[in-house]
């Protein structure tokens, strides 16, 4: 495999992200994006050895989700490097029979996903006509709390905050667990464990990431504010986007329109998404 051609600063910055993202999957070992950006990483320092030992994890934890093509895609891949490797083809022979075996299933099931994923931006468009509505996550973040009885329906109306299409927003807005923590209703912490847990978005420390703010201010300064999202790198066709409300679809949409990139989500603490944001669009 041949290697990349790095200047420092480059080589810096992957081996700041392959730190940072393999903190994240000791924790979520089975987070697929965040491996496939290690391996990413890996294959730009050219660190063969990772890269296989990363295409093998990303394989196994298809394996356990289930998802047995994109399990053996993944296995096929270190085949073409590692024609010989006895574990893989082992594992691939394993998988191809769980695969054979669930044929019938998973040929009238795929249809079902498919049909829902045509269907869903239409469902979506017709929702948001009649009820004027955004699908800015107020709904799940609900069900989370309230449903949850973290917090009360009166303290979720108190700190949820309805933002306005309308205008552009000056300044950043504050993050609804950052007001839950402000109004000493439900602490940070405590909150981002909670999203995390359920919405299986893995943590990521920004303070400790560099993010790219040329990148960052590429994207709509005004998409940024009103929904407190942060574009913080770019891995290969992949945007790594932090927010602190994983739920926020029309955040996603507004950022997909400003890129033919994929987004990949992390949650971050609100403190850090508003102060990097106000240092990128002063």
């Amino acid at each position: 495999m041949s290697e990349v051609s790095l200047n420092p600063g480059e080589e810096a910055q992957l081996q700041q992200t392959i730190e940072m993202f393999e903190v994240i999957v000791q924790s979520q070992p089975n987070d697929c994006q965040s491996l496939e950006i290690l391996k990413e990483a890996y294959t730009k320092l050219g660190r063969e050895s990772d890269v296989i030992k990363t295409s093998k994890r990303i394989a196994e934890a298809y394996t356990q989700m289930g998802q047995l093509s994109s399990a053996i895609l993944e296995y096929e891949t270190v085949l073409q490097r590692r024609p010989n490797d006895v574990e893989v083809q082992t594992a691939l022979r394993k998988i191809e029979d769980k695969a054979s075996n669930a044929t019938v299933e998973s040929s009238s099931a795929e249809p079902a996903a498919l049909t829902q994923q045509s269907e869903s931006p239409k469902m979506r468009k017709m929702t948001r006509s009649a009820d004027q509505k955004l699908d800015d996550g107020r709904e799940m973040m609900r069900k989370i709390y309230v449903d949850g009885k973290f917090i009360s329906v009166g303290d979720f109306d108190l700190c949820w905050r309805d933002s306005d299409l309308t205008t552009s927003p000056t300044d950043v807005a504050e993050p609804f667990i950052y007001t839950l923590n402000e109004k000493g209703l439900f602490t940070m912490d405590a909150s981002l464990k909670l999203l995390s847990d359920r919405s299986r978005a893995a943590f990521l420390p920004l303070d400790r990431y560099d993010v790219d703010i040329d990148l960052m201010r590429g994207f709509p300064a005004e998409v940024c504010r009103r929904w407190c999202v942060i574009p913080f790198d770019r891995m290969s066709k992949s945007i790594l986007v932090a927010t602190a409300n994983p739920y926020n679809q029309q955040a996603a949409k507004e950022l997909s329109e400003a890129t033919s990139h994929r987004l990949v989500w992390y949650l971050s603490s609100p403190a850090e998404l508003m102060q990097t944001i106000r240092k990128a669009f002063r």
